[in-house]
């Protein structure tokens, strides 16, 4: 349901507790906004994020519009908001904060509620994520599984920018593993996705790549 129609709703459900006699009508009205104020919280955090990709400077609202988004949606019941809360939950923390474990944590949770719900989306970012962990901790292996296994869902749902974006995960991997054709076939059909898509920052991401690599 969309913002426009849970404030629809709650308006009249509004209507029939205050005309109608039916305080009853009061809960779910509640609940209508509600999931507005959580889907509105989730939003707000996730342009706060993008602004400290752009800039690097740290809003702490942004932890705190989270962490609100994912109490609201536990408390509707809404296992795939939460799942989605927890992962920013999670990328606040690893990105932002450099909190490893912490992120870790969240990612895990993220996983969890988003398979539940059926939300591949989602889990294809915890599982990019956790992927991302496990790489700077030395865990190679578990971080290719990782992030094979999100690129196979990115790849089912369409999500071409996505698919591009962890094919380069993947080809730093084949490259410190000594897998260099494997980088550079990675990072070509990286290059391919991110142009047929216009992903001009997932463009750069493959050039600098390939150049840290030391591929031609």
């Amino acid at each position: 349901m969309t913002a426009d129609a849970r404030l629809t709703q709650a308006e009249l459900l509004y209507e029939r507790a205050v005309f109608g006699g039916d305080s009853g009508a009061l809960t779910p009205a509640g609940q209508s906004l509600d999931a507005v104020e959580a889907d509105l919280a989730l939003a707000r955090g996730r342009l706060i994020h993008a602004r400290f990709v752009e800039e690097r400077v740290a809003d702490t609202r942004e932890l705190d519009l989270f962490e609100r988004a994912a109490e609201l949606y536990a408390e509707l019941g809404d296992i795939r908001g939460e799942g989605e809360a927890a992962f920013w939950v999670g990328a606040f923390h690893q990105v932002v904060r450099d909190d490893v474990a912490t992120a870790v944590a969240a990612f895990e949770r993220a996983l969890d509620l988003s398979t539940r719900a059926g939300d591949r989306l989602t889990t294809s970012y915890a599982l990019r994520h956790i992927g991302f962990a496990a790489h700077m901790a030395g865990r190679l292996d578990r971080a290719r599984a990782h992030l094979e296994e999100s690129t196979r869902l990115r790849r089912e749902l369409g999500f071409l920018p996505g698919v591009a974006a962890n094919l380069i995960g993947l080809a730093y991997l084949a490259a410190q593993q000594e897998r260099r054709d494997e980088a550079a076939a990675l990072l070509e059909e990286a290059t391919e996705l991110a142009e047929s898509t216009d992903s001009q920052a997932v463009l750069r991401w493959a050039t600098e790549a390939r150049k840290e690599i030391g591929l031609p």
